[in-house]
């Protein structure tokens, strides 16, 4: 794809399942990859497997929760690596539950993990390619935040709360020519999926029944989603944002 050899990326969530398919496709692509996570084992294990194949990769050990721990593990990114030209926010965490069983704790945790990460990394991120007038970046969110998912009450406010959010701030950035768009999976196969469906009989009825609902008869896979996220990094989507694409099988189809 155009345009992505010698970007500097950085990609939140990069030590597992979808994280990890990014770092790797964009690295593929010629970027240099900050692999920033609260692992730093699963974040060293990406890094690791990216330049064992050739590629070039940065771990950076972050809580994207915490404002100022963003904020300096950019800083420290940005000093060995360069500016930041592409920004994928990709962590989130959930657990399965019904929303009246839940309490205000497990509220915060859901929300700081997948909203208020994601608006730290703008808010750090974003003046720097404004000063540059260039920055693609790309949210990822979940058909949760479009359509409800049963059980995830918290998580779909705050993927659709992003879908949102991402959609205002493309109309700010526009006229810097920064691009800001959202990816949304649908069910895909990853250590979260099988955290939140758990591995009961009850998680096994969840998985198949899924399956069976989605057109391509199969659950996402991490791969599904890398190119899509490549494409919306590159040049060759210069005039596309503030658009929100589902990679769901065609479980999700909207027009």
């Amino acid at each position: 794809m155009r345009g992505l050899k010698d970007k500097v990326a950085i990609v939140t969530g990069g030590g597992g399942g979808i994280g990890t398919a990014i770092c790797t496709r964009l690295a593929e692509e010629g970027c240099i990859v900050g692999v920033f996570d609260i692992d730093a084992e699963k974040a060293a294990a990406t890094t690791d497997q990216i330049t064992k194949a050739g590629g070039r990769a940065h771990t950076q050990v972050v809580d994207i929760t915490r404002y100022d721990e963003v904020a300096h593990a950019v800083q420290d990114f940005e000093r060995s690596c360069g500016p930041t030209n592409i920004l994928i926010n990709n962590a989130g965490w959930d657990r399965l539950v019904n929303f009246l069983d839940t309490d205000p704790d497990f509220w915060e945790q859901v929300i700081s993990i997948n909203l208020r990460g994601a608006l730290n990394l703008h808010h750090v991120v974003l003046p720097g390619m404004v000063e540059r007038r260039a920055g693609r970046v790309v949210n990822i969110s979940s058909d949760a935040g479009r359509v409800g998912s049963s059980g995830e009450a918290v998580y779909a406010a705050c993927k659709g709360g992003m879908i949102a959010f991402t959609k205002t701030v493309a109309r700010e950035m526009a006229r810097t020519g920064i691009t800001v768009n959202v990816v949304c999976p649908g069910p895909t196969d990853t250590p979260l999926f099988d955290a939140v469906a758990g591995d009961s009989e009850a998680g096994q009825k969840i998985r198949e029944g899924l399956k069976r609902a989605i057109p391509f008869k199969r659950l996402g896979r991490p791969e599904d989603l890398s190119g899509i996220i490549a494409l919306l990094s590159s040049d060759d989507a210069a005039f596309i944002t503030g658009q929100v694409i589902s990679v769901s099988g065609g479980l999700t189809m909207h027009g």
